[in-house]
């Protein structure tokens, strides 16, 4: 089936941190601050696992500058109303300091099964994500795509990565919070699927054997969405900045278009073995940009900047189709030159001494351009 490129459209959710401007800490003040935030955004806004948490989704967009001007609209009343709520909202994939213990549950069926089925996993569940949504209706081609986007997301992760600090302590990653949710028994990068039915009948057989309650407990860093005509990226850590998330949903989409054209051409799939994607994983979230990352498709590696190369020239005439490449190509080499999230984090704790200062660098920025 042939897709106009019109049929690839994005959506964005964002999960945030709600933050006590006096301690820096997180609090627990989702219910207050839902509340007004839902006067003017209605259902785009909403409750996450923890009280602490809040999550806000766009509309479907068809452009970059739709889903920038979406977030920066919803980037912004739900800090208006954190900040009625004498509240401060943060994007980032971890809290420097705040410990899971000290965190209250939302009082919501779906997450008390869950803290009941996976116990600690649950409890220390305390991180912060993005999810693009990539529009694909037709149910075959998102198998394909999926199939054909997996050598890329570790690129994605690394540009993405925004979490560095975690209970007091430098990790030593820059992204902690990849390490963290991938305990999960079902992350991780998908393997390959030889059609939609080779999906569908995963899905069927783990709910046979107890493993998951249907297809929305697939955690998987992509996966088919079980509620819209999507393939959803959910590798990567919330994004510090609009521009950074604007960035990662036109990459996303660039991917899923050049992934489907090749479909529609029978090209062949290169298929890199689980082990070596999940390295590449490993070294995204432990260096982001700073050091080598692998080339799953190469077998090798090489340095992040020509790794990254690669990938733009890859989804070049699926960026310049859009009319997106010169704005993100510039958005990438930003990040390339300024440094990722976690390595701003990292400058800003160096300069200043203490994760407080931290804290207030990460709600600056996430307010920029709002």
């Amino acid at each position: 089936m042939s897709l106009p490129r019109e049929a690839f459209t994005m959506g964005v959710e964002e999960e945030y941190q709600i933050i006590d401007p006096e301690s820096r800490q997180l609090r627990s003040r989702a219910q207050s601050i839902l509340r007004k935030a839902q006067a003017t955004l209605g259902d785009q806004v909403t409750q996450e696992l923890y009280l602490s948490q809040i999550e806000i989704g766009t509309s479907v967009c068809e452009t970059i500058q739709q889903v920038r001007d979406e977030l920066r609209h919803l980037r912004g009343q739900v800090i208006a109303a954190a900040r009625s709520a004498d509240s401060r909202i943060v994007a980032a994939g971890t809290h420097p300091f705040s410990h899971w213990q000290d965190q209250k549950l939302t009082p919501k069926e779906r997450y008390i099964d869950l803290q009941t089925d996976f116990q600690q996993l649950t409890r220390e569940q305390l991180i912060f994500g993005c999810h693009v949504h990539i529009g694909i209706p037709d149910r075959e081609l998102v198998i394909d795509v999926m199939n054909r986007s997996r050598p890329w997301l570790p690129v994605l992760l690394a540009l993405a990565s925004n979490s560095p600090f975690w209970l007091g302590t430098d990790t030593g990653y820059a992204s902690f919070r990849t390490e963290l949710w991938g305990r999960w028994p079902t992350a991780g990068i998908p393997h390959v699927f030889n059609s939609r039915a080779d999906y569908d009948r995963l899905i069927d057989d783990m709910a046979r054997t107890g493993s998951i309650t249907d297809a929305t407990k697939i955690y998987w860093d992509m996966r088919p969405s079980s509620h819209y005509e999507t393939l959803e990226f959910r590798v990567t850590d919330v994004c510090l900045t609009v521009d950074e998330a604007v960035m990662i949903a036109g990459l996303a989409r660039a991917l899923v278009r050049t992934c489907a054209l090749e479909a529609e051409q029978n090209s062949v799939v290169v298929h890199v073995r689980p082990e070596i994607l999940q390295a590449a994983k490993w070294q995204a979230a432990r260096y982001g940009l700073a050091q080598s990352l692998i080339d799953p498709r190469g077998g090798c590696a090489i340095a992040a900047p020509e790794l990254i190369d690669s990938f733009l020239t890859y989804i070049r005439p699926a960026l310049e189709e859009y009319g997106d490449w010169s704005e993100i190509d510039q958005l990438v080499k930003r990040v390339v030159k300024e440094g990722t999230g976690s390595a701003r984090q990292r400058s800003e704790y160096d300069r200043c001494g203490n994760y407080e200062a931290v804290v207030d660098y990460m709600v600056s920025e996430s307010a920029k351009g709002t």
